[in-house]
């Protein structure tokens, strides 16, 4: 029991973590096109 109940922790944990990852990738997408598109105006 006690080792189930580690092991869901544990992948929670991973899944936490990918997903912060990947949010932060795709904040510093929007900022790179941001970017690029004052470039193109100015």
């Amino acid at each position: 029991m006690v080792r189930k109940f580690f092991s869901t922790i544990a992948v929670g944990g991973l899944l936490v973590l990918s997903a912060c990852n990947t949010v932060q990738g795709v904040g510093e997408d929007v900022e790179s096109v941001g970017e690029a598109g004052e470039e193109a105006i100015n």
